[in-house]
């Protein structure tokens, strides 16, 4: 028989076999996986007795918490299209992507009201805004807010017979840092089968406790949701991210594992707390949502005593593609061990990865050549929301286009390199800004450095460090050059540096590189067209 692969069933699941196990811990509030269904069920009756009908898209303005969480089925379970927003957006990002989405109604936490009422006359297709936190006393918000309408509500779980798996499940927008957000359209399937995979990739115990560090709204997030419920593990909600207070719920809570970006990792490794609580209960750390580095993955295994190890993947693929885990009867030894674990890795189960060149035939594996990373599996996306001639292209050829340089070596095993549009270029030679931050990061002086390509006469562009230093610590410009120089071609080390006291970031921790080239970049008559943006 075929039962329609919808991570409803998840939910479904936990509830007859875990009904009494703690599922979700968030803000001092404890639900069994019994009353998490309930009230997801109570949701989805809610959102119809709402007027919601199948396939409308259900907006939520939230911190992570578990009504957030519980939107993940309920929406669902309704037959409605869940669209998470990033709380960082700017309100006329919030009102483009609502407009986009066509989005019918809008849950949102006190905290982010006066963000909503500065754009909700500007989105027509809202009939309704729902206080998820604190009592409505604005009229244009719905006089009841989420624990009333759930209150008021009967249950809703129809037959999960009646899913049809190829239905739009989630809607997430890309960070738009160079163009308008594209809605990524994951369908019922993509979800079901990305969590399968997950699990089949990092084997997680039954009894795993994971920390959501990373918003739900983050690629790096989301995925969660999905594959701790399917084994009944206990989701442990973090609000904002506070490296005293993760340390804190390590130790009250026994985690065992959690996800983070890397100027989240450098802030547990530096946080003068973490000395202070047992974190002996936590077995992994995986570092995703950019670049990583040999010294970051030693330095969080070393100070937080469990394995550390980098993860790829896309809003797009759902989205983990690749883990750098080292591979049975490969293990690594030494500074191997890192170097290895800092890696892009080798595809997870149900994926595929290849590197090509710009004709899409495979580069040498010879973890030298880049190329650009295409990528098919059961996660990669229906396409993009509206948008037939941008799906069109990415998904040339039926596999998806990364827009990621990597290489890839004998054993499978691919490094991103960099963006294509950020690339390096100088005197004909491609210089990856990653590989020259991930020297440049391993300067004891060094908290954080970012590379750009800034213009030259002869050279055409040259590559140029942005440097934070840590707190206390002291650097000249001359020290990192000569220290860059000792470890790479000097063609490929900065000419450069310039120290920042902070570099400016995107709401999910990525430095914004666009925004740091303009002030290099500005009067030029060269603007890098085919590279711009980040």
């Amino acid at each position: 028989m075929n039962i329609p692969l919808t991570p409803v069933r998840f939910l479904r699941y936990a509830q007859q076999q875990f009904p009494q196990t703690t599922a979700i811990v968030c803000k001092g509030a404890r639900y069994t996986y019994g009353q998490f269904a309930d009230r997801a069920a109570r949701l989805a009756g809610a959102l119809r007795k709402a007027g919601v009908k199948p396939g409308d898209r259900v907006a939520f303005m939230s911190l992570n918490c578990h009504r957030l969480l519980e939107a993940y089925y309920g929406v669902l379970e309704a037959g409605a299209v869940l669209l998470p927003l990033n709380i960082r957006l700017s309100p006329q990002e919030q009102s483009f992507i609502l407009n986009d989405s066509g989005a019918t109604i809008l849950f949102v936490e006190t905290e982010f009201l006066p963000i909503v009422d500065s754009f909700r006359a500007s989105v027509p297709s809202l009939k309704s805004i729902v206080l998820l936190d604190g009592e409505p006393n604005q009229n244009w918000l719905a006089p009841q807010n989420y624990d009333a309408m759930l209150a008021a509500a009967e249950p809703y779980q129809p037959d999960i017979t009646t899913f049809d798996e190829n239905a739009l499940a989630e809607l997430f927008y890309t960070s738009g840092t160079s163009a308008n957000p594209k809605g990524v359209m994951l369908s019922h399937r993509n979800i079901y089968l990305h969590a399968l995979y997950t699990c089949l990739s990092f084997n997680p115990s039954i009894d795993m406790v994971h920390l959501h560090t990373i918003p739900l709204f983050h690629a790096n997030g989301w995925g969660a949701a999905h594959f701790v419920t399917q084994l009944g593990g206990k989701h442990v909600m973090l609000q904002k991210f506070d490296a005293a207070e993760i340390f804190r719920l390590i130790e009250t809570e026994r985690v065992t594992g959690l996800g983070v970006v890397p100027i989240m990792a450098l802030a547990l490794i530096h946080c003068p707390q973490r000395e202070k609580h047992d974190l002996s209960s936590l077995d992994r750390i995986s570092i995703g949502g950019a670049a990583s580095s040999p010294t970051l993955v030693r330095e969080l295994e070393q100070k937080l005593g469990c394995l550390c190890f980098s993860g790829y993947g896309l809003t797009e693929t759902s989205p983990t593609l690749s883990t750098s885990v080292s591979k049975p009867g490969s293990e690594w030894e030494g500074e191997q061990k890192f170097k290895g674990q800092a890696m892009t890795g080798y595809a997870i189960p149900g994926a595929e990865m290849r590197v090509v060149d710009a004709n899409d035939v495979d580069v040498p594996h010879d973890g030298k050549t880049m190329g650009e990373i295409i990528a098919r599996s059961d996660g990669v996306m229906a396409g993009y929301w509206n948008q037939p001639e941008a799906t069109a292209e990415v998904m040339r050829g039926g596999w998806f286009h990364t827009g990621d340089m990597a290489t890839i070596d004998e054993n499978d095993y691919l490094l991103v390199v960099d963006r294509k549009k950020d690339i390096i270029v100088s005197g004909g030679e491609n210089v990856s800004s990653l590989e020259v931050e991930k020297v440049l990061a391993a300067h004891p002086a060094i908290y954080e450095v970012a590379v750009i390509p800034v213009p030259d006469s002869k050279w055409g562009e040259l590559p140029k460090a942005l440097v934070v230093l840590k707190p206390g610590a002291q650097a000249t410009e001359a020290e990192i050059l000569e220290f860059c120089r000792s470890q790479i071609a000097h063609y490929k080390a900065p000419r450069s540096v310039e120290f920042f006291e902070s570099l400016p970031k995107t709401g999910t921790g990525k430095v914004l590189k666009k925004e740091l080239r303009k002030k290099y970049w500005h009067g030029q008559d060269t603007i890098r067209p085919e590279r711009v943006g980040n």
